[in-house]
């Protein structure tokens, strides 16, 4: 039987996925990154540049904004997740305390 409607019309989240924050900030996000290891080595006008010597040496960049954009966010915890072998939303559960 055909569908109704396209492919693109149906929403691409999974049941079980988790909604990233929308109001989280960068200077937020790097004292919550510092629960998992990574500290703030230096900045640059308005970012951050964090590293984390677990697991091998690993930095990431995160801007000072009010707030960061969902993608910028989604990149900076995808990038986190790969470097610690865990999924996105095992590292927003050690995060956000869920």
């Amino acid at each position: 039987m055909p569908q109704p409607y396209s492919p693109a019309y149906y929403p691409r989240r999974s049941a079980g996925s988790v909604r990233l924050p929308r109001d989280l900030t960068g200077t937020e996000l790097a004292r919550r990154l510092g629960r998992v290891g990574y500290t703030v080595t230096r900045q640059t006008g308005s970012h951050m540049r964090l590293t984390c010597a677990l697991q091998g040496e690993h930095h990431v960049t995160v801007p000072r904004h009010d707030p960061l954009r969902l993608g910028t966010l989604a990149a900076i915890l995808d990038a986190v997740a790969a470097h610690r072998g865990v999924s996105r939303e095992a590292l927003l559960d050690v995060l956000f305390e869920r």
